[in-house]
C-alpha cells in the first residue's frame, strides 16, 4: 500500500478540537480591576497676582505704580481686603539693600498677604 492512512490523523485532530472547546472557557478568568472614579469638579481660579518691584534706589512699585513709604501699608491693606488670596510677586534690583526688601515684606505680611513669591532673572 503506497498511500498514507489519514483516518487516525483526523480522529486525533477531532479529539484535540473537542478538548480545546471544553477547556478554552476555563482559561478565561475575569480579574476585578478597580478603576478610579472621576467627578467633574471645577478647578480653582488662579490667584490674583500683584507685582511688587524695588529698584536700586529703594523705590517701591506696586503693579507698576510708584508707592510712597507712608502709603505702602495702606495699599497692601487695600489689596488684602479686595477679597481672595492674592499672590505677591516680588522683584528687587540686584543693588537693593536687604533691609529695604524686608521692610516691604513686613508691610505685606502685616496686611495679611502671606503668599509671596520671589521673582528672579537668570544672569546672562
Amino acid at each position: 500500500m503506497a498511500e498514507i492512512n489519514t483516518t487516525p490523523l483526523v480522529d486525533v485532530m477531532l479529539v484535540l478540537l473537542v478538548i480545546f472547546i471544553i477547556t478554552a472557557p476555563l482559561f478565561h478568568e475575569a480579574v476585578p480591576v478597580d478603576l478610579p472614579r472621576v467627578d467633574a469638579s471645577r478647578l480653582d481660579d488662579p490667584p490674583r497676582v500683584v507685582s511688587v518691584a524695588i529698584d536700586a534706589a529703594g523705590a517701591v512699585f506696586i503693579d507698576g505704580l510708584a508707592v510712597a513709604d507712608t502709603d505702602m501699608a495702606a495699599r497692601f491693606a487695600a489689596i488684602g481686603a479686595a477679597g481672595g488670596e492674592p499672590e505677591l510677586h516680588l522683584r528687587a534690583d540686584r543693588g537693593t539693600r536687604y533691609e529695604r526688601v524686608t521692610e516691604v515684606l513686613a508691610n505685606a505680611q502685616r496686611a495679611g498677604l502671606v503668599r509671596i513669591a520671589f521673582v528672579t532673572e537668570p544672569t546672562r
